[in-house]
């Protein structure tokens, strides 16, 4: 996929080279800075030291075109602009962020949802400001593990990453899951719902494929066409509905207060749904390591922050005021039988498309740390393909297994959030803030605001890892127990 594709000998233009210096640092900077240096070029080098005609030894030959890998390597990671990289965290984020909204809206009612839905995501964008400003403080951060290194040295390394291989195959599962509920739709419910969920599977493993970020962002234009028809299509639909019922929209049974008899863990269950939904941090560190002007982080932060904001509280509280207590998760399934089938098959590719940006985020981390000596981490030689398209395919298969074993959408969704996003987007960034960028004293008058934004966002980040996690576990526990629950890989009608 890179852009010398056609042959690893070819040479490097002299446009690829200004663009590895522009992101900062050039390729042996970087991944010196990084721990993932540049292999020592001597030590792969291969054959015995023979003369050809023009007076060159053969390890020198070798040594010439393991350089020109690593620069077209390093020139391909490094060609995404903002624009492109908002797209990028838009879709990672919105997809199944938007389907589990307006039954979320349901159980805290419509002012409790619509408040945290803006809250919660202007936080998130303030987190992601400090994520970038780590980012660009410490350029050789490629992912959270690195974070995790410069907060708690090797111990912090190995937790935070982790922490996001099993976030992301978390979000990935989740992913084939809602794929497995479209294509059952889609099918009037003819078949077996392990079927359609193995079938999501191989169409998120053959679309995370490609390693580069930047090739991604083209099918997220897709992606977000995708999510906002089918958003829209569901809105229309349930409208016109609410309107043409008996007790038109005047009598749709929604509430501005939680709905009666709402448990604790069924509230903060909901209350992780909506966090869940503001994830774009979690690959901030991957998708800026890949920017050719790092220093525009901002811009793609605040268009996909606000237009998430956006999306998010209007699917919300359009879809569950249109519809009432009978409001589904996923949403689409709120607009009747045939109207889903509508919304599904246009969302299809938003499913897919970005529940494989995150596979790519996970495996761009594991394949870098594998291949951290070699240059097949730059994934344009023989070697480097190999081993990035069996990685994709053990990836997927353990989120697939996880789509299988808690086929619970909401729960699944939940459960990620609770255990790694309260930490990937809120706490741990205001970690980073007090201890990576404040300099002098935490409540000076220049940091003062930021500190008490930061505390802010390290109390909701706790709050939802303690109690959304104990509540989605006691969540799962009841619906089990009332066979509310789909029995693990059960071949079932979807």
């Amino acid at each position: 996929m890179a852009d010398d594709g056609h042959s690893i000998l070819a040479p490097v233009s002299a446009a690829s080279q200004p663009l590895a210096h522009k992101n900062h640092v050039g390729t042996t900077s970087r991944a010196k800075s990084s721990g993932a240096t540049t292999p020592p070029l001597g030590s792969l080098a291969v054959g015995v030291a023979d003369k050809d005609d023009s007076g060159e030894t053969s390890e020198e030959l070798s040594q010439d075109r393991l350089k020109q890998i690593a620069a077209a390597g390093n020139a391909h990671f490094h060609r995404l602009g903002w624009k492109r990289l908002a797209i990028v965290t838009i879709v990672e984020a919105v997809a199944l962020g938007a389907l589990s909204l307006p039954a979320a809206f349901h159980t805290l009612g419509m002012f409790a949802g619509v408040f945290l839905t803006i809250t919660l995501g202007l936080i998130a964008i303030f987190t992601s400001y400090l994520v970038g400003q780590v980012k660009l403080k410490f350029p050789e951060t490629s992912s959270y593990a690195d974070a995790g290194k410069l907060l708690l040295g090797r111990f912090g390394y190995e937790l935070f990453g982790a922490a996001l291989v099993l976030e992301l195959v978390m979000v990935v599962g989740s992913h084939a899951l809602t794929g497995s509920i479209a294509l059952g739709t889609l099918s009037d419910g003819h078949g077996c719902s392990i079927v359609f969920s193995a079938v999501s599977a191989i169409i998120l493993l053959i679309l995370a494929i490609p390693p580069s970020f930047t090739e991604v962002a083209v099918l997220g234009y897709v992606d977000f066409g995708s999510i906002v028809a089918a958003v829209a299509i569901t809105l229309i639909a349930t409208g016109i509905q609410a309107n043409d019922s008996a007790v038109g929209l005047g009598g749709i049974d929604w509430s501005a207060w939680p709905r009666e008899g709402v448990t604790f863990s069924q509230a903060f269950v909901a209350v992780s749904n909506i966090i869940f939904a503001f994830s774009f941090a979690i690959g901030q560190f991957s998708f800026m390591d890949e920017m050719h002007t790092p220093t525009d982080y901002m811009k793609s932060i605040w268009a996909s922050g606000f237009i998430q904001i956006i999306i998010y509280a209007l699917t919300g509280a359009l879809c569950y005021a249109f519809v009432g207590s009978s409001v589904k998760a996923p949403a689409l399934l709120s607009a009747g039988p045939t109207i889903s089938k509508a919304a599904f098959g246009v969302a299809l590719p938003v499913i897919f498309i970005s529940g494989s940006i995150n596979s790519t985020v996970a495996l761009r981390y594991l394949h870098g740390r594998m291949f951290k000596n070699s240059v097949a981490r730059y994934i344009n030689t023989p070697m480097g393909w190999t081993t990035w398209i069996g990685l994709v395919i053990a990836f997927t298969l353990v989120a697939w297994v996880i789509a299988e074993a808690v086929p619970i959408f909401s729960d699944l969704l939940s459960l990620a959030s609770a255990l790694f996003v309260s930490g990937f987007s809120f706490w741990i960034p205001a970690i980073m803030w007090f201890k990576l960028l404040c300099r002098g004293s935490w409540y000076s008058k220049e940091n003062l605001l930021t500190s008490i934004a930061s505390i802010v966002a390290f109390i909701v980040g706790a709050v939802t890892l303690v109690a959304g996690t104990y509540s989605t576990i006691v969540d799962i526990i009841q619906e089990t127990a009332q066979g509310s629950a789909h029995s693990p890989f059960a071949c079932r009608s979807p």
